[in-house]
């Protein structure tokens, strides 16, 4: 295996693991020889995916809260238990729940920024021991988006979280520089997952447009016309977790054919 694909000693963490981008990060850290724990709020999705990718390699913490801090220190205390302790943090919980700035309450607003900002700041402060007491080749890997460097209509709450997450991620990158933990940011820009399946299904029940017409939206602000894969997505945590990336350092990746530069 090339130095850039392997990850063998390495136990890694990936937040949202249950599907979409979290499952196929999962998939390529564990086919890069890490021991990966996959958390998440539902079991089901991630007892299929240890099924997939084999007991021996993957830890299921399930019932794991981003938002509860005593969720998160209970999974990665058995995290602890299977794998010992965390080398590599994959930041990828989210939600993007849309509605015109107007209409968003703030229950929706604390919501989103809880889940997609706050959960970031509790998974990371938990693991942070871990990952200075690795030092050289530890990661902080954060799952932000193209929404995180540029505005969306009608996602004010995910922007601004995501936001919030490219400067955190800068903020710390500068903090662990010299204890050997990188820390980087990968920004997709509208990828094709469950999430985004599940936009286009609400657009189609409230406008009336083809599922087609609706995809458009998605794809008209790639220069490329596409979604981007998961699979996409994971290549470059892949590569930002690999020794290859040591100086790597505070970026944020955007993954989006060009939209944004």
């Amino acid at each position: 295996m090339s130095e850039l694909a392997s990850l063998s000693g390495h136990h890694a963490l990936v937040t949202g693991a249950g599907s979409g981008i979290g499952a196929a990060i999962a998939r390529a850290l564990v086919k890069a020889g890490a021991k990966v724990t996959v958390a998440g709020r539902r079991k089901e999705p991630l007892e299929a995916l240890a099924d997939e990718l084999g007991r021996s390699h993957v830890f299921i913490a399930d019932d794991f809260d981003v938002t509860n801090c005593d969720k998160i220190s209970a999974g990665l205390a058995n995290a602890h238990e299977a794998f010992g302790p965390v080398s590599i943090l994959v930041n990828n919980a989210g939600e993007a729940p849309s509605a015109p700035f107007e209409k968003t309450s703030l229950d929706m607003w604390s919501h989103v920024l809880s889940v997609d900002l706050t959960g970031v700041f509790n998974v990371t402060q938990a693991v942070l021991p871990d990952l200075k007491a690795k030092g050289q080749g530890a990661r902080i890997i954060n799952i932000a988006s193209t929404a995180g460097l540029t505005g969306y209509a009608y996602v004010s709450a995910y922007c601004a979280a995501k936001h919030g997450v490219v400067g955190l991620t800068r903020a710390l990158a500068l903090e662990l520089a010299r204890k050997g933990v990188t820390v980087n940011a990968v920004c997709p820009g509208f990828t094709d997952t469950p999430m985004i399946a599940r936009s286009i299904a609400e657009i189609v029940a409230k406008t009336g447009r083809t599922q087609e017409q609706a995809l458009a939206e998605f794809t008209k602000a790639n220069p490329q016309g596409r979604l981007i894969s998961p699979e996409e997505v994971a290549g470059t945590v892949l590569w930002l977790a690999s020794e290859a990336a040591g100086s790597i350092n505070g970026q944020a990746i955007a993954i989006a054919g060009g939209e944004v530069m």
